[in-house]
């Protein structure tokens, strides 16, 4: 398995913006690229930071821009973009709490 850590500085006012655009480019790479999803955080040094799995490196490298509008919200939103950083997953013990309602 493959991942990539992403990492931003938005431009003030342009968070929802950024957001939203991340969203719906998530989904159509989920869609049409088969990745395993991303999640999206903000830190706590006002940066933003995206980790996404893949299947490999190579699945990873042939998405293409799958949702031009989404991209271009986030561009929109972007001050400056900070080294990505691509992973190979040694193991995984990540897990989703379980709903308990």
């Amino acid at each position: 398995m493959f991942a990539v850590i992403y990492r931003w500085r938005l431009h003030e006012g342009k968070e929802q913006q950024f957001a939203a655009g991340w969203h719906r480019v998530t989904q159509a790479m989920h869609k049409h690229c088969g990745s395993y999803g991303s999640r999206l955080h903000q830190a706590d040094d006002g940066t933003w930071v995206a980790y996404a799995r893949w299947p490999d490196a190579a699945t990873r490298e042939g998405c293409p821009d799958v949702d031009a509008e989404g991209e271009a919200m986030m561009s929109e939103a972007i001050a400056e973009h900070l080294p990505t950083i691509r992973c190979h997953v040694v193991d995984d013990l990540l897990a989703e709490p379980r709903d308990l309602s």
